[in-house]
This record gives structure tokens, C-alpha cells and sequence, in this order.
């Protein structure tokens, strides 16, 4: 590491710093190359092909079997992903459908210069929204890039400083404005404005969160900008390759990103969303393996990438305090929901096994939400309930501080 890229450590290191990155497709996973066997839990499991890539790390990842977030068939569950939330349902829930990512964005605040970074290759990202239900938008290879390490020009820099006082002082005047107009309101709109309020609230914390990281020098690279468009293996590596710096960096602490697939490669000609409707035809099937066999390859790079570089503000590895996870909100291309691919790797829980839940359309159904949730309190946060969680994994445990 260069040494201008050594992150600045918190003054509270009273907890450990932690970090989330995910990765993730919007067409779930051919199941039957990604499951170990049911009757096949435990440690000595069996690793099925889509992740025999992961092998070499079998002690530092666990799979899941049988977590869904308890939803009927439809592809607008990508949105689901992270949350466990339906859109349509957020007003129900105090936190509304905020994603786990936004959540532990919110979390770190102005710890790093990224509260978040959400990111794509190939395919548009549908999985990061806001405690107020918005989408947060994602960025490409070479956005990713810049953001983390092309200065901006002075002339810019000062147009945003000016920016974001004006934005502050239109801020002041609405929620002036805000106190006035709610004691003439009906319980009923009472509710919506309240909703309205806490979007603006949102909008001022974001700019507060900006303000001390406009002076501050980005990290150096030696590390060339990357280029876009090289194919889906190629493309996909160079972007996970730049989440390791961003960890490694401390730009930021969560991640979240979505791949695709290029029309052919791996010698392929179609599409990932008509391949992922397989029909249980045997060229269908071939593809997909290819294509999520590729992404397991990237996730193994990303898992050694970090367990290869000290983590210059908690010691040990990045991997021993970065949770590494792959999910789905979509089960399989078919549109189903049930049983949704989950893998965590890193972050300090005890990993090595394949865990195997009740069945999802059984009472005893465990909400993949919980496992979200035992990631946000692993992040360090005191929380009893995310989402649509009954509670946390009982048997997932991590390694205390």
C-alpha cells in the first residue's frame, strides 16, 4: 500500500471498525449448481460446482439454505434484496424498506468519505434504497475510479462549497416553513407531511455528512484507471479489485454491487434474463453455470484480496473485519422467491458450514431478514429488529472484540 492510501484511524476504537460489501445479479442463480444437498449440512458438506470456486476458503464462508423474505413470486423483489421490505408495505415499518447497506451507511455517518458506494457492471443496480423508500443511484467501472481517486478541480471544489450552502440555507427556510403548515393538517396528512419532513431531514444529514470531506485530499494510486467494456470476467475483476482499495483505503464501509453479462462472452449468444428462464433446457443451463460460476471467481478474488492485506486500524486481515456477502432477492430467473441464494464470507463470524433452515412454507420459516440483522449488529450496532426480522441467526455466531 502506498503510503498516502494508509487510512486515518477513528479516535473511538473503543469497537472495531467494520465494513459490508455484497455483491449480487437480478436473476437469482441456477439453484441446483448452487446448493449443497439438504440432508447435507454442517461442516463436511459437499461444495456444489457454482462454488467450487469458493473452495480454497471453505473456512471462511458459510452457506445458507431455506432464508427467504417470505414473499409470493415476482421480479420486483430485487428491491426486497436487502430490506426484506415490499415497497408498498415501507410505511408500516419505522425504518421504511431501508437496505442493510443504507443502514450501516447512516451508521458510519462522516467516517469515511463514501457513506456508501453502490455500484454496477453490466447490469443496473436495483438493491440500495433509503430509510424513505429512494433508490440510491449506482455508478459504473470508471465512476467508481474517479470517485475514489481523481481530485476535483479547485474551480469545482468551490462551486460545491457554495452549493451546499445554498442547498443548507433553502433547507432552513422549508422546515420554517414546515412548522407553520403542519398545525393546519388532518391527522391523515399529518402522517404523509411527516414523511415529507423526514426526506428533507434525510437531504440535510446528507449534506452535513459532505461538508468536512471537500478539502480533504483523496487517496494516491499507482493503480491505473481501468477501462470499460474489456468483457463480462474482465470487467467484473477490475471492479471488485476497486472495492479492495475503497476498503483498503477507508473511502468507505458498504458496498453494494450488481453484475451482468455481455452478449458473448464465455461463447455465449443470448441474454442473462432469458437464459435465467432456463426452462430446464440443457444450453440454458450450461450459460448460467458460466455466468454464476464467474461471479463466485470474482467473490473468491474479492475474499483473497482481502485476506491478503493487513488492516492498518484493527490488525489482522481486512477479510477479519469485512463482511463479504452474495445475495439475491430473487431465488431463481423463474421468478421465484423461496430459498434465496445467501453466501457470507469474512466479517469474524464462524464460518465453514452449510446451514440448513426449516422449509420456507413451513411455521417454523426463519426470515432471511435475521441474518441481515446479525450482520448490522457484527457491524457494531445495537439494534433488536431490521426489517421483516423475527430476530438474529441464533446459530451464526462471531468472534466478540
Amino acid at each position: 500500500m502506498l503510503e498516502s492510501m494508509v487510512p486515518i484511524a477513528r479516535a473511538d476504537q473503543s469497537k472495531p471498525v467494520k465494513r459490508f460489501v455484497c455483491m449480487s445479479n437480478n436473476y437469482g442463480i441456477y439453484r441446483e449448481a448452487f446448493f449443497p444437498e439438504a440432508d447435507d449440512a454442517g461442516a463436511g458438506y459437499e461444495i456444489p460446482e457454482t462454488l467450487k470456486p469458493l473452495e480454497a476458503h471453505r473456512n471462511d464462508f458459510t452457506v445458507f439454505s431455506n432464508l427467504d423474505h417470505g414473499n409470493t413470486i415476482g421480479p420486483q423483489f430485487m428491491q426486497v434484496s436487502f430490506s426484506g421490505v415490499r415497497p408498498h408495505l415501507a410505511s408500516y415499518y419505522q425504518e421504511g424498506n431501508i437496505s442493510v447497506d443504507q443502514k450501516i451507511a447512516e451508521y458510519e455517518g462522516a467516517n469515511t468519505r463514501f457513506p456508501s458506494m453502490t455500484v454496477r457492471v453490466n447490469e443496473s443496480n436495483l438493491v440500495s434504497f433509503t430509510r424513505t423508500g429512494v433508490q440510491v443511484p449506482d455508478i459504473d467501472l470508471r465512476g467508481m475510479f474517479r470517485a475514489l481517486f481523481i481530485e476535483d478541480p479547485a474551480e469545482k471544489k468551490a462551486t460545491a462549497v457554495e452549493k451546499l450552502k445554498r442547498q443548507n440555507s433553502i433547507l432552513d427556510v422549508v422546515m420554517e416553513k414546515a412548522k407553520v403548515v403542519e398545525k393546519d393538517l388532518s391527522k391523515r396528512d399529518q402522517r404523509k407531511f411527516a414523511e415529507y419532513l423526514e426526506a428533507v431531514r434525510s437531504l440535510e444529514k446528507k449534506l452535513e455528512l459532505q461538508e468536512p470531506w471537500l478539502d480533504r485530499p483523496k487517496p494516491k494510486t499507482d493503480v491505473s484507471e481501468p477501462q470499460q467494456g474489456k468483457g463480462t470476467e474482465a470487467d467484473l475483476r477490475a471492479m471488485v479489485e476497486l472495492m479492495a482499495l475503497a476498503i483498503q483505503t477507508d473511502s468507505t464501509r458498504a458496498i453494494t454491487l450488481s453484475s451482468g453479462f455481455v452478449n458473448g462472452d464465455f461463447g455465449l449468444s443470448g441474454g442473462y434474463h432469458g437464459f435465467s428462464h432456463h426452462g430446464n433446457r440443457a444450453d440454458h443451463i450450461d450459460a448460467l453455470k458460466k455466468i454464476e460460476n464467474n461471479i463466485m471467481r470474482q467473490m473468491a478474488h474479492l475474499i483473497e484480496l482481502l485476506k491478503a492485506q493487513e488492516d492498518m486500524i484493527n490488525g489482522g486481515t481486512l477479510l477479519d473485519h469485512t463482511t463479504v456477502m452474495f445475495g439475491c432477492g430473487m431465488a431463481t430467473g423463474p421468478h421465484s422467491t423461496k430459498n434465496l441464494p445467501l453466501v457470507v464470507a469474512g466479517g469474524g463470524f464462524k464460518h465453514g458450514e452449510h446451514k440448513v433452515y426449516p422449509d420456507p412454507e413451513s411455521a417454523h420459516r426463519i426470515p432471511a431478514a435475521n441474518l441481515l440483522l446479525s450482520i448490522l449488529q457484527n457491524h457494531g450496532m445495537e439494534a433488536d429488529r431490521f426489517g421483516t426480522s423475527s430476530g438474529t441467526l441464533a446459530d451464526f455466531e462471531w468472534k466478540q472484540a
